[in-house]
């Protein structure tokens, strides 16, 4: 697959409306990718496992997309076959007063990933030039400074931290959104998941919509690429981001630490060990 047409060149200028939320490439079903979705978490649990015991990077994926854009069904999908020791996601909601007391990046930067793990962020800092900005919640000349403090921030994850930044919009219909908030009233298991600011939040799709178009043209970068992911088919959202996910792991180049310890003289120990058992002893 050459997922290099789904990103977002540094400077572009990008309109969402010439992306076709419903396409699925040469792929014609979910039970066609199905193998390959699943060879791709396969090679994530061991690139996953290489990173963790390297020890020397880690990996931030963001997930940003409107309402029933799929954020946590990505996220339960693609990241299941991962060692939850090793992955951590954080959900950013409405700001604690003591959070707003601070600047916008200060609760974020608490949950970059270390060295060694995978964090996914469901939500982000961007919701910063996102909301914010559809809303009013700042003023303009606050949250028009936030791409270049965006910017610098992620740059210094990657030159200190030594973190591999992914970040992808999972770009769905209004149609898309609106059946997918019908399954939510229908299906008794997913009430819980209805508010009012669903269908509150449909009145400024346009306004969101040309938020993404700014802040994914202001801040795609090399190190932190954005990704504009077709994702009314499910099964083809989970196709592309993983097979991105998997491809960047293995692009680290991740290696086993060397021995710390003597091979030889723990397994003298290991059959002196059995040889005491062997004899009761």
């Amino acid at each position: 697959m050459d997922w290099s047409r789904y990103t977002v060149a540094p400077g572009e200028k990008l309109r969402l409306a010439k992306i076709d939320p419903s396409e699925t490439g040469k792929h014609k079903s979910q039970e066609e990718a199905a193998p390959k979705i699943a060879a791709h978490i396969e090679r994530m649990a061991k690139a996953q496992y290489l990173l963790y015991a390297d020890g020397s990077q880690s990996l931030l994926i963001v997930l940003q997309a409107l309402d029933a854009g799929g954020k946590d069904g990505a996220i339960r999908h693609l990241f299941s076959g991962m060692n939850p020791q090793g992955v951590t996601v954080a959900c950013f909601k409405q700001p604690t007063p003591l959070e707003r007391s601070h600047d916008f990046l200060w609760r974020i930067h608490a949950h970059a990933p270390p060295r060694g793990f995978v964090t996914i962020f469901n939500r982000s800092h961007y919701e910063d030039v996102l909301v914010a900005r559809v809303h009013n919640l700042v003023p303009r000349d606050v949250w028009s400074k936030r791409y270049d403090e965006i910017n610098a921030f992620e740059h210094l994850l990657c030159r200190d931290g030594n973190v591999r930044i992914l970040k992808f919009y999972l770009h769905i219909s209004p149609q898309e959104q609106l059946a997918r908030f019908k399954q939510r009233l229908d299906d008794p298991a997913r009430n819980w998941k209805i508010s009012e600011s669903d269908y509150t939040e449909r009145e400024y799709w346009p306004q969101y919509v040309e938020a993404y178009e700014e802040a994914l043209e202001r801040t795609s970068a090399k190190h932190a690429p954005w990704f504009v992911v077709p994702s009314n088919h499910k099964w083809y959202r989970d196709l592309v981001v993983s097979r991105i996910v998997v491809d960047t792991l293995e692009d680290m180049k991740l290696t086993l630490p060397p021995t710390r310890v003597d091979l030889k003289q723990i397994a003298a120990k290991y059959h002196a060990a059995k040889e005491r058992e062997k004899n009761g002893g």
